[in-house]
């Protein structure tokens, strides 16, 4: 399967959207305000550069099989959402986006990385273990929301 590569626009969001409803784990990571289309288009606004997709056309038109969303403070980088489609998983997409976002970062000035996943979801963990992403054992992570209709999680 041949795919392009290319930096995300809000234009994008619907198909990126569609993406993220394609598997349980990138559904359950979204939240109704900053993942809606306002939310994608005010961090857009401010990670300009960072943000990238792997776009197939089937012949139908283009599809979105894959994005990334990484943006940062100046000093540090967080890896908000990444997925690939069920269908286009164990072709080298998210390992290429990763590395796009890492060269963009780079160019920066940001000199370190993190993510969040699942505790449960082992493909992502291991996948990411194969990035040189390394688990943090030695921290808790806390929030707190400032909007009631964002959940705090579990």
């Amino acid at each position: 399967m041949d795919y392009t590569t290319r930096l995300v626009t809000v234009a994008d969001y619907d198909k990126i959207f569609a993406l993220w409803n394609s598997t349980e784990q990138s559904r359950r990571a979204l939240n109704p305000v900053d993942d809606s289309r306002e939310g994608i288009e005010r961090y857009l606004k401010h990670n300009p550069n960072t943000c990238f997709a792997a776009v197939a056309n089937d012949g139908a038109g283009e599809k979105i099989v894959g994005v990334i969303l990484t943006g940062h403070d100046g000093r540090c980088a967080i890896i908000h959402h990444m997925c690939v489609h069920p269908d286009f998983r164990r072709m080298g997409i998210a390992a290429r986006l990763v590395s796009l976002a890492e060269a963009a970062l780079k160019a920066e000035g940001i000199q370190k990385i993190f993510c969040l996943v699942f505790k449960d979801n082992d493909p992502a963990n291991a996948f990411w273990e194969r990035q040189g992403y390394s688990l943090r054992t030695n921290l808790n992570y806390r929030n707190k929301s400032l909007n009631a209709d964002i959940p705090t999680g579990e």
